[in-house]
């Protein structure tokens, strides 16, 4: 009966998704929503045929941006890899991402192993399915404060991925809860870490450091120094197999084991480059547990695994440049404080014409508190083009109180979308086009634009 299942089930897929983007309805979630209803076994038989098992990756900031990198650099390597690349990262789109690759009346998925992204709650559900092989888990920040609660409880959450993993956990030594779930972990599964140097450390506050002074000069943190190549003693924190230890514009060094390594980088922004440590780190786990089966994989040393961190562009609305009437125009997400914080530094409004949306839809969180802990007084000089979005009004008063101009204030997204990059509200015609937007507004300014320029499908809808 279980083979009959697994037959039809790519098929109704399919089927689903076809009808549902043809409708205009999307069709990122929906196929894997009707697969989970019809077949509740469809997950596990599927993904328990692969040979190098399941990495599951989770935490409040990163997941889609570093699942990219880890299924980058595992194809690199040679692996056949499956992932759910369009960040639908309940179980469902994870389901979705499988019946979409499998063929029509196939039964087996052509992958050596899956790199997936999954939401801290429902992390939880997958894990009683299915036991990942290895976990990486990035970090737990105030995000969506009406779905989770306090960040102790998402901490909590993730505790249960680390307690279910087989092989090897990845933490982030520098988020005291991450490092702290090493307790869950049971043996004989593995526990290794990736880590900052202490040069960029003020870059990336924890939760609890939120309102501590964070003034100061953001481009000297960024680049760095040479002062040391590690201060895991001083600061009392276990080793680190990957230490990112310098960005400067776009390169990158990393310390792999203590040596030094430096590399180009596509990606925006030092917090994405932070997350190539975190790649590197469960890439390396994986790859050495692989050779034992496979020798060919060993000959991707830490050489390669910088040369194919220097191949990674951003995901989509992740830093991604989309061309619009010839100008770049550079979407990026933003979910909580600290990401926003780290975007703002990470971007130069000089010569940009900004633009802020905010939607406040159940992927997004309803509580947009936290766009009062994030300090906007760099974008003081040019001021704001554009506030969109449903909670547009809420964003121009944050903006007031940092004295930031916000010149066209609206609540049509599509609207000023179009008006934005036409060049409506420039000052100057020469300006590229930035927009911040949260996770549903990004949705939806990439689904606009695409309506006037070339914007690549990646199943998230129309």
């Amino acid at each position: 009966m279980a083979r009959l299942l697994d037959a039809f089930m790519p098929a109704v897929g399919k089927l689903v998704r076809a009808v549902s983007r043809a409708l205009h309805h999307g069709g990122s979630a929906l196929p894997g929503k009707v697969v989970e209803t019809l077949d509740r076994g469809f997950l596990a038989r599927t993904l328990g045929s692969l040979p190098y098992g399941v990495v599951l990756i989770s935490g409040t900031n990163g997941k889609t941006t570093t699942t990219r990198m880890v299924a980058s650099m595992l194809r690199d390597a040679g692996l056949r890899v499956f992932t759910n690349p369009t960040g639908s990262n309940f179980t469902r789109g994870v389901v979705a991402s499988l019946v979409q690759e499998m063929p029509v009346f196939g039964t087996k998925l052509d992958a050596d192993i899956a790199v997936l992204e999954l939401d801290e709650a429902y992390a939880v559900h997958f894990v009683n399915q299915i036991k990942p092989r290895y976990s990486l888990l990035l970090n737990v920040m105030r995000d969506q404060l009406d779905r989770f609660g306090e960040i102790d409880t998402t901490a909590k959450l993730l505790s249960n991925v680390a307690h279910a993993t087989k092989r090897v956990v990845v933490l982030n030594r520098e988020d005291p809860r991450i490092s702290a779930l090493s307790k869950d972990v049971l043996s004989p599964c593995k526990v290794k870490y990736f880590g900052l140097d202490d040069s960029l450390r003020s870059m990336f506050p924890t939760d609890d450091d939120l309102h501590s002074d964070l003034d100061g000069d953001l481009a000297g943190d960024l680049a760095g120094d040479s002062r040391s190549d590690s201060h895991d003693d001083s600061r009392n924190l276990p080793h680190a197999d990957v230490v990112l230890a310098k960005v400067d514009g776009n390169k990158a060094d990393f310390l792999i084991d203590g040596h030094r390594k430096t590399t180009s980088v596509k990606l925006r922004g030092v917090y994405n480059v932070f997350n190539a440590a975190a790649a590197s780190t469960i890439v390396r786990a994986i790859l050495a547990d692989a050779a034992k089966k496979d020798a060919t994989l060993a000959k991707f040393n830490d050489d390669a695994l910088m040369d194919a961190i220097s191949r990674v562009t951003p995901a989509f609305g992740r830093g991604e440049v989309i061309e619009v009437n010839g100008a770049p125009v550079e979407l990026v997400l933003v979910k909580n404080p600290i990401g926003f914080r780290l975007a703002l530094a990470s971007c130069k409004p000089a010569n940009h014409d900004t633009m802020i949306a905010i939607c406040d839809e159940y992927a997004d969180g309803r509580d947009m508190s936290w766009l009062w802990d994030v300090d906007f007084t760099s974008l003081s000089s040019t001021g704001v083009a554009c506030v969109s979005g449903t909670r547009a009004w809420d964003m121009a008063l944050r903006l007031q109180y940092d004295k930031v101009a916000s010149r066209n204030v609206n609540t049509d997204l599509e609207e000023d979308v179009k008006a934005f990059v036409n060049g409506d509200f420039s000052s100057d015609d020469k300006n590229a086009k930035r927009i911040y937007c949260t996770y549903t507004a990004m949705l939806r300014v990439r689904a606009t634009l695409g309506q006037i320029a070339s914007v690549k499908d990646v199943g998230v809808g129309k």
